[in-house]
């Protein structure tokens, strides 16, 4: 057997079983992939870390992860976030980096690392608030936007530093010269990128779009030819897969895309967590046991405390303040690096780099569970949260309608959008949580509330109490249960149509009393098959075809 071959097999078929017992068990995955890495390690099966061909998988996953999620972020959608996550990420990383330094100072740490300390706590992990994010599609909503917008300023700032400390030495210090030039020629680079991604990119993406193999295999080229550009200038393949998404996020191939290289991300991701589940080795913590502890609670219950204020003074609701404060209470993968290279450089000691490997741990391991269950503990902790808001107009109470409609659309993206438009405009109310959704919605002239269905102040918002129908286009079964329960308890209980993704989810809908279940391969089945039993001549067929291009033509000139 080819070497590595035996190791790859082992990591893959440890992961699918854990990953199968997880699932039973209602865990995360990422829970079974850092437990599969801790098994193998433990047993010493192998190791991970003198695998060339894992470290260049885990490289891979994480490069995957990072440009899907720059292909999701469209100018416009960066726009709509960009002051509050640059204002929220700024706070976190002050506030953060202060109280952190203080508590290290108070444990007996000399200043500089008790600042390297502080500056582990400060950063949290993109590739697993992105991947549990995915898990949940919970990456369009507003919170979600959010927690990339502030990630996406603390990874800005690791790589400066990052670039400094690269320039530095134990003998010699750092070299001020060499830092100004790598970041000059990383903003001519990212400039340059993101001016082809405008103007150049689109193009010859548009050209090679109905060639599906084709078009899978030029997007990964750009992702590689990108990262190795910006790796080339010092900067991470996590910036460069980002920026490789971000060229391409306004290009009109960009969903299928992104259903071609979701299964590249999901094998390779698997492994970076594996690799990180196999790292964990607690040497010398017993030390810094009390150190742990109270770094780690500071991480996974400060840092949310810390969010929820900040994003409280700039007027957000409570559970937008909460779930994206939940978010990012773990520590980074960065801070692993920032630690080793602190001590290769001479600056802090083992015991530091023991202590912040252990906060990890705790915090990766606490904040997966948390940011999965997010929901049940926001509301149990409803009426506590009520501090942290404030009681005046917030950046969430846009809500635009003049009377109570008769039809209340929740979830105006695709399906949702070819129901609204094919209703009388004056009728329907649209209830959504992506941002750039409702400004697509405000441009066509729809009445709508911004927020989600999870959150409860919503139904009333809504007036979901007075309305005629219902329609929920939200694939998410435990979000349709709750709507169906809040209009079960309503005196005039309105008409309701929610939307499955299996048959299974369809029958548990239909038992908790849903008047119709939306399966799209069902229904436009049944739709066309109809059509076509009316009209044995199928004179239909061109009177729908002209109607659907009238339709996306219209869409096309207003957007």
């Amino acid at each position: 057997m080819p070497t590595g071959l035996f190791e790859v097999a082992a990591v893959v078929l440890g992961a699918a079983v854990l990953g199968v017992v997880a699932k039973l068990l209602k865990q995360p995955l990422v829970l079974a992939y850092l437990a599969t890495g801790g098994l193998i390690a433990y047993f010493n099966l192998f190791d991970l870390g003198d695998a060339g061909v894992f470290h260049v998988f885990s490289q891979m996953g994480i490069m995957f992860l990072l440009f899907l999620v720059g292909l999701e972020m469209n100018y416009t959608s960066l726009r709509l976030v960009g002051k509050a996550a640059l204002t929220v990420g700024v706070g976190q990383i002050v506030i953060t980096f202060l109280l952190g330094f203080l508590l290290a100072l108070l444990f007996g740490f000399a200043s500089l690392p008790a600042a390297y300390i502080a500056i582990a706590l400060t950063f949290s992990s993109t590739v697993i608030i992105v991947s549990v994010l995915s898990q949940k599609h919970d990456l369009h909503s507003l919170y979600g936007r959010i927690s990339v917008g502030v990630l996406l300023v603390q990874d800005l700032l690791v790589m400066i530093l990052l670039v400094v400390l690269s320039g530095a030495s134990a003998e010699t210090g750092i070299s001020f010269l060499g830092v100004g030039a790598a970041l000059l020629k990383g903003i001519v680079l990212f400039g340059i990128l993101l001016f082809l991604g405008r103007r150049f990119v689109p193009y010859v993406f548009d050209r090679i779009a109905r060639s599906y193999e084709l078009l899978f295999l030029v997007s990964v080229a750009w992702v590689f030819l990108t990262v190795a550009l910006a790796e080339y200038v010092g900067f991470s393949i996590e910036i460069g897969g980002l920026v490789a998404g971000l060229t391409l996020a306004n290009s009109s191939e960009r969903f299928q895309i992104a259903s071609r290289i979701a299964p590249l991300r999901d094998f390779f991701i698997l492994v970076f967590f594996v690799i990180l589940g196999s790292s964990i080795v607690f040497t010398n913590v017993g030390a810094v046991i009390l150190p742990v502890i109270v770094f780690s609670l500071f991480v996974l219950i400060g840092n949310p405390l810390i969010v929820l204020v900040v994003m409280g003074i700039l007027g957000y609701r409570k559970r937008t303040s909460f779930l994206t404060g939940v978010t990012i209470a773990q520590i980074s993968e960065f801070s692993f690096v920032l630690a080793a290279l602190g001590m290769r450089l001479g600056h802090i000691s083992g015991e530091v780099v023991a202590l912040v490997t252990a906060v990890g741990v705790v915090t990766i391991t606490a904040s997966t569970y948390m940011i999965v269950y997010s929901d049940a503990i926001f509301r149990r902790m409803y009426t506590f949260l009520s501090f942290f808001e404030r009681t005046t107009h917030t950046p969430e109470d846009d809500v635009v309608h003049t009377a109570d409609k008769p039809i209340v659309l929740i979830g105006c993206h695709r399906t949702g959008a070819s129901i609204a438009f094919s209703l009388p405009k004056e009728d329907v109310l649209v209830v959504d949580f992506d941002p750039e959704v409702i400004q697509d919605v405000k441009r066509h002239g729809f009445d709508y509330v911004f927020g989600d269905i999870t959150d409860p102040e919503v139904f009333d918002r809504a007036g979901l109490a007075q309305a005629r129908l219902v329609i929920s286009t939200s694939p998410h079964v435990e979000d349709n249960l709750a709507l169906l329960a809040y209009l079960d308890r309503c005196e005039a209980k309105p008409k309701v149509v929610v939307r499955a993704e299996d048959e299974r989810d369809a029958r548990v809908l239909y038992k908790a009393g849903a008047d119709y279940v939306l399966l799209p391969h069902f229904t436009s089945g049944q739709y066309l098959g109809k059509t076509i039993a009316l009209d044995p001549d199928m004179r239909i067929l061109d009177q729908l075809r002209e109607r659907d291009l009238s339709f996306m033509r219209r869409l096309a000139r207003e957007v």
